[in-house]
C-alpha cells in the first residue's frame, strides 16, 4: 500500500514521522505523493488553536479528494489525536486509526492490520509509565544527513498556558543505551548531524523512568559516536539548563553553537503568571553564561503576546528583552486559551485587536533581528553540512542546500559535484537573503 505523511507542529512530530516512514517501508509499504497514496497519515499539533483547526481542514480536504477510492483511509497521530481521540471517527469517517505520542510504537502493526481488514478501526491512546521503545529495524536505504532522535516523551512542567502535559503525558526518559544505539545506527547509515528531541531535554534522565543519566552525560556519549559531526538539541526550558550543559558548549566541538531557548515574555509579572519559574534577570544570566562558554552562539526563542493580564508595559519589556539579548530569530504567537490549562480561567483576557497589534510589532522587530544576524555572516568562512539539492539555482548552474553550525540555511554551487548530500564544505558567505545565505566553496569538501 502507498502512504503519504503530512507533518504539522514541532520537531518531535518530524522525528516521529521519520521513524514511522522507516518502519512502514520495512513492512512493505511504499511512500508516495498524496495523489498516488491510499493511506494518509497526519501528525498533528494542538499547542495552539490554529494548527488544531488546520487538522480539520486537512481531513476535510483529503475526504473530498479521495472519496471515490474505497480503499483510502486516514491515520491521525500526535496531540490532536490524543486530545479528541475516537471522536475523530464520528466527524471524519475516513479516519480509521488515532494514536497518541505513547501509541506510535504500535502504529506500524496497527496500520498493517487496518490495510488487511477494511472494516476495522483502532485507537492507541493510552499513556504508559515508561518510554515506549520503538522497533529500530531499518530498511536498506540510507538516511538523510540530518536525523532526529527522541530521548524522552512528555512534560512535568505544567506551564499555565500549555496543553502538552495533557496530550503527551508526564515526562518519561529513554535509557542511555537505547539512545546511543539509535544514534549509532543512524550514523552508520549516513547521518552526520543528530538532533536530540524532547519537550524539555534539560531534565532528561531525572524522572522515575530514566536511568539516572544526566543530559550532559548523554551529550558526552553521543559526541563519541564515529561519523557524527554535529549535535543539536531542542527544546530547552531555561529553568533546567544546568551549568554542566552550558559547559558542554565549550567542551564538545560536535555540539553546534546554536540553542533554541524559549523565554515567552520579558515581563517578570507575566512570567510568574505563566508559571515559568525563572525571571528576566535569571534568563539574562543564562544568556551571559552561554555566550561566555561559546562566543558567537546563535540564540533563538519563542514568545507569546497577549497572555491574560499582559499590559502595555509588560509587552514593552518583551520588546526590550529581544533587543537586549539580540536573538538571531524567534517564533512569536498570540496567546489563545487551550482546554484544561490554568490560563484558560485567567482574567482579564487581552482584546484580539490588541494582541494582533502587539504581534505585528514584535514580528517586525524579530524580522530586523533576523536580517541583522544574517548580514553579520557575510564575509565569514564557515562549514556547511550539505543536506541536498537547493531549489535556488546559482548563476553557474544547480545549487546545493545546507546549514552552517548556527543552523542558518546556506545555498551554494558546487561545480562538477554530482552528489554532495552528507558532505561538509568549507565556504565563505557572500550574500544574505531574507531568510537564508549564499555561500561559495573555498576548498575541497570531505
Amino acid at each position: 500500500m502507498k502512504f503519504h505523511i503530512t507533518t504539522m507542529g514541532c520537531q518531535m512530530n518530524v522525528g516521529d514521522g521519520d521513524w514511522l516512514t522507516r518502519s512502514l517501508i520495512g513492512l512493505g509499504f511504499t511512500p508516495a505523493p498524496e495523489e498516488e497514496a491510499e493511506l494518509f497519515i497526519l501528525f498533528t499539533c494542538s499547542v495552539r488553536e490554529k494548527p488544531e483547526q488546520k487538522v480539520a481542514s486537512e481531513l476535510g480536504r483529503i475526504a473530498d479528494r479521495h472519496r471515490d477510492n474505497p480503499n483510502a483511509f486516514v491515520a491521525v497521530g500526535g496531540c490532536v489525536a490524543q486530545q479528541f481521540g475516537t471522536a475523530l471517527w464520528r466527524r471524519f469517517p475516513m479516519v480509521r486509526l488515532v494514536f497518541g505520542s505513547d501509541g506510535i510504537a504500535g502504529a506500524p502493526q496497527a496500520l498493517s492490520r487496518l490495510a488487511a481488514e477494511p472494516g476495522l478501526r483502532l485507537s492507541l491512546l493510552d499513556f504508559t509509565e515508561t518510554y515506549p521503545e520503538r522497533d529500530q529495524s531499518w530498511p536498506e536505504d540510507t538516511v538523510p544527513p540530518r536525523a532526529f532522535v527522541s530521548i524522552m516523551q512528555g512534560c512535568d512542567n505544567f506551564c499555565a498556558y500549555c496543553i502538552v502535559p495533557f496530550v503527551r503525558g508526564r515526562q518519561k526518559s529513554r535509557g542511555l543505551p537505547a539512545v546511543v544505539a539509535e544514534c549509532e545506527a543512524l550514523a552508520g547509515r549516513g547521518a552526520r548531524e543528530i538532533t536530540l528531541l524532547g519537550q524539555n531535554v534539560n531534565s532528561y534522565g531525572l524522572d522515575a523512568s530514566g536511568d539516572g543519566t544526566s543530559f550532559a552525560r548523554l551529550l558526552d556519549a553521543v559526541a563519541t559516536i564515529p561519523g557524527i559531526a554535529r549535535i543539536r538539541f531542542t527544546t530547552s526550558h531555561p529553568k533546567d539548563l544546568s551549568d554542566d550543559v552550558v559547559a558542554r558548549f565549550a567542551d564538545l566541538p560536535e555540539l553546534c553553537p546554536a540553542l533554541h531557548l524559549p523565554v515567552q515574555s520579558g515581563s517578570d509579572a507575566v512570567l510568574t503568571r505563566m508559571g515559568r519559574r525563572y525571571d528576566r534577570a535569571a534568563y539574562l544570566r543564562l544568556v551571559d553564561k552561554l555566550r561566555r562558554a561559546r562566543p558567537g552562539i546563535a540564540l533563538t526563542t519563542d514568545l507569546i503576546v497577549g497572555f491574560p493580564g499582559e499590559t502595555d508595559d509588560d509587552f514593552r519589556r518583551t520588546l526590550d528583552l529581544v533587543r537586549e539579548v539580540g536573538f538571531d530569530s524567534g517564533f512569536s504567537f498570540m496567546y489563545c486559551d487551550r482546554p484544561g490549562t490554568v490560563s484558560e480561567r485567567m482574567e482579564p483576557k487581552v482584546a484580539q485587536e490588541v494582541k494582533s497589534a502587539r504581534l505585528a510589532e514584535l514580528q517586525a522587530l524579530l524580522d530586523e533581528r533576523l536580517a541583522a544576524a544574517l548580514a553579520a555572516q557575510v564575509g565569514r568562512t564557515t562549514e556547511i553540512l550539505i543536506e541536498g539539492a537547493s531549489r535556488r539555482d546559482s548563476p553557474t548552474g544547480p545549487s546545493w542546500r545546507g546549514r552552517d553550525p548556527g543552523g542558518r540555511i546556506v545555498n551554494m554551487a558546487l561545480p562538477g559535484v554530482a552528489e554532495a548530500a552528507g558532505t561538509i564544505v568549507r565556504a565563505r558567505i557572500r550574500q544574505a537573503k531574507k531568510h537564508s545565505l549564499i555561500g561559495e566553496a573555498e576548498a575541497d569538501h570531505d
